[in-house]
């Protein structure tokens, strides 16, 4: 089963994180698959725009936590890892000349929070939730979480909700910036394919130069801040805390970060 679904309508580009069973979790070769498919829709002349999605109830729930907990004791570099999947992934998005549009169901957390934040617009369904994740199992937010989030909430917000990793309700997102607009779940992907359709009779080479303007006023160290979570993801994943985390979270069990 393939784990990316792409299909093209016209001059929109629908892709659909297909692994529903997992609630859309990212493994290597999802990864490296969603990287193929945003390659070819920055190849393609006639991809106007792009549409990414989750097949099933969920957008993503992030990374994969039971490949994380195969990594434990194996000396796999997550620093490495970010350099090889999230980080090329996170500026493939906000690089593409074309404008993508995230279509967002269900649970948006970890990783699958820093893609969604990477895209141009969030249309989320009513009942989506929100949630960064990371400091659950003992890591920092990576996947351009903690420079995307704080841009688009505020620091304040941003801080309360990666320490608590309490859900972000998907009212409280369109009413602090994180998304731009919220419609039941049953005509999302219809909203997600107008508003797309509509953007594809744009002037493309023009959206894509304010995405580069854009990246220069309000972004212009991403890279540096990707690099930086990498450094420090390096040296939680050594951590007890991690340990501590992911043992909890696969035993469906609170951590106990006291012992």
């Amino acid at each position: 089963m393939p784990l990316i679904l792409t299909s093209r309508n016209q001059h929109t580009l629908t892709i659909r994180l297909n692994r529903p069973e997992k609630a859309n979790a990212f493994n290597r070769e999802m990864i490296t698959a969603l990287q193929d498919a945003l390659r070819l829709a920055a190849e393609d002349e006639q991809v106007r725009a792009v549409v990414l999605s989750g097949v099933g109830k969920t957008f993503s729930a992030g990374q994969d936590i039971t490949e994380m907990a195969d990594a434990q004791g194996q000396g796999i570099s997550y620093r490495e890892h970010l350099q090889e999947s999230y980080n090329p992934l996170i500026l493939q998005i906000r690089h593409l000349q074309k404008p993508v549009l995230a279509a967002l169901n269900g649970t948006v957390a970890g990783a699958g929070l820093g893609i969604a934040l990477a895209c141009d617009l969030r249309i989320a369904a009513t009942d989506a939730r929100f949630r960064v994740g990371f400091t659950a199992i003992g890591l920092v937010p990576d996947s351009g979480v903690s420079l995307l989030l704080p841009a688009l909430i505020g620091l304040g917000r941003a801080t309360e909700f990666t320490l608590s990793n309490q859900p972000i309700s998907a009212q409280d997102a369109l009413a602090w910036g994180m998304v731009n607009r919220l419609v039941p779940a049953d005509v999302l992907d219809a909203t997600a394919a107008q508003i797309a359709a509509m953007l594809a009779m744009g002037a493309t080479e023009t959206f894509g130069a304010t995405k580069r303007a854009f990246n220069r006023a309000v972004l212009p160290n991403l890279e540096e801040v990707l690099a930086y979570e990498g450094d420090l993801q390096e040296e939680r994943s050594k951590g007890d805390e991690h340990r501590i985390g992911v043992a909890a979270f696969l035993n469906k069990e609170t951590p106990d970060f006291l012992s």
